[in-house]
């Protein structure tokens, strides 16, 4: 018996990042693992920037545009991310130069969704230092069952937004 094209289960790859960041965010926001810092009120998301964000949930959609990278392009480290988050930068005159975002706030984000049980380091090997103490070298950060879990229900439940919006996203 063949599947019909409404069987088939939405993931994160069918559906746009403006329509699925805003639903995981939302469920993100429910967690109490979950919380902006104090200190992210005052600070800027890269040294492109030149204020604070003004969004009042910035904090929740930052963690949940962490997540879509991570599962996108994971195993991927802080660096990496922050380069994904990073952009131009005035230079006045000169041309402008890519610049990083902030990987303090990627950080902190990556170990609030590690509590949360939505990623996981990713173990390459474990070696044994001078000390004799054992040191686990890592690739970066991947996504666990729960955070692909969380990204599919999400995408599913905006998948009818995605199709009005872009009637051709149907056929997938």
């Amino acid at each position: 018996m063949g599947r019909s094209l409404g069987d088939t289960m939405t993931t994160h790859y069918d559906v746009p990042a403006e329509l699925l960041l805003p639903a995981v965010a939302a469920k993100l926001g429910q967690l109490d693992v979950i919380e902006q810092p104090e200190w992210a009120d005052d600070v800027k998301t890269g040294t492109n920037r030149e204020r604070p964000p003004i969004q009042e949930d910035w904090w929740q959609m930052r963690c949940a545009a962490i997540l879509r990278k991570v599962a996108r392009l994971g195993p991927i480290g802080v660096k990496h991310l922050a380069d994904e988050f990073g952009g131009p930068t005035n230079r006045n005159v000169r041309p402008n130069r890519v610049k990083t975002g902030s990987r303090h706030i990627i950080r902190t984000a990556l170990h609030q969704l590690e509590d949360a049980g939505f990623v996981e380091k990713s173990v390459v090997k474990t070696i044994e230092n001078i000390y004799e103490e054992k040191i686990d070298i890592t690739k970066g950060r991947k996504l666990t069952g729960n955070g692909q879990k969380l990204l599919d229900e999400c995408a599913h439940s905006v998948r009818e937004n995605a199709n009005e919006m872009a009637p051709g996203l149907s056929k997938y």
